[in-house]
């Protein structure tokens, strides 16, 4: 994504955010603090670790940071790597499922280090009751993982949505949880947010899809795409699905970018990474 895609007033902000403009992959750093203890729906390729220093993928965290800790986990991490221009809540669970920690943490970063970009990933269920107060404490960037915009390709990949403290399942739960995301995006947008979506294909379920999804969030005001190959886990649903191969990645990206442009130089990051995009590794603190 070239500087020339970015449109004001992002352009400054972006080019400081190594996500969302690759050239800064090699200059800026981000740390992710490792807040979100619980999710609120259930991806049949997710597992989330606890206490997993051997794993770099998604989810995954060598302990669960309180928010009460935010300051100094950060402070410790910018003396050993200046470099870091981003603090993100990404996980292992979803930042909106226990809302009060994230914005806590969010707030004390803020105050202690204005000059540092503040960002949150999320599955986008329970976005729109703290949309507003993302965008008063000055978060700059969200990514929604938006795998569906059909209910039907959505019941195939999610097992559940906790939905007003109620279990949803099959089409249901899909149909809720695709609406709150294309509002979270819709909402997020109209604040003044960057949001990317990220995608992740699975080979037989949403291969196809990923066009559609581009074209439905770019029309609520999304700047950028990020297809992500499944990463087959053991022990979940998708254990046993072969990841897509680079080639038909290629392919869906293409497709994709007729609506939205497309990241290429993804790290697949841990929910405790730190350091510059290349380096998935744990904060170890």
């Amino acid at each position: 994504m070239s500087a020339a895609r970015l449109t004001a007033p992002t352009t400054e902000r972006l080019l400081r955010h190594p996500c969302y403009h690759a050239p800064a992959a090699g200059h800026f750093g981000r740390i992710h603090l490792p807040i979100a203890r619980v999710c609120n729906i259930g991806c049949g390729y997710c597992n989330r670790k606890h206490d997993c220093a051997n794993e770099s993928r998604p989810g995954v965290t060598s302990k669960i940071l309180d928010s009460a800790d935010a300051v100094n986990y950060v402070q410790n991490a910018l003396n050993r790597m200046p470099s870091i221009s981003v603090v993100g809540v990404a996980g292992p669970g979803d930042p909106f499922a226990d809302a009060t920690q994230t914005i806590r943490a969010l707030a004390l970063v803020r105050k202690a280090f204005p000059e540092l970009l503040l960002c949150v990933a999320t599955n986008g269920l329970e976005v729109r009751p703290h949309a507003a107060t993302l965008a008063a404490l000055g978060v700059s960037c969200a990514t929604v993982t938006i795998n569906a915009v059909d209910p039907d390709v959505g019941s195939r990949i999610y097992t559940h949505a906790v939905v007003d403290g109620k279990m949803l399942t099959g089409r249901e739960a899909a149909s809720i949880l695709i609406e709150r995301q294309l509002d979270a995006v819709s909402r997020l947008t109209g604040l003044g947010l960057s949001v990317k979506v990220n995608t992740v294909i699975a080979p037989g379920i949403n291969c196809k899809h990923a066009p559609a999804i581009a074209k439905a969030v770019a029309a609520r005001g999304a700047v950028l795409m990020n297809c992500l190959g499944l990463i087959p886990v053991q022990g979940t649903p998708f254990g046993l699905l072969p990841a897509p191969t680079p080639a038909l990645l290629k392919q869906i990206r293409i497709k994709a970018e007729e609506f939205l442009p497309q990241m290429h130089h993804c790290g697949r990051c841990r929910a405790d990474a730190v350091g510059l995009l290349e380096t998935s590794r744990p904060c170890t603190q």
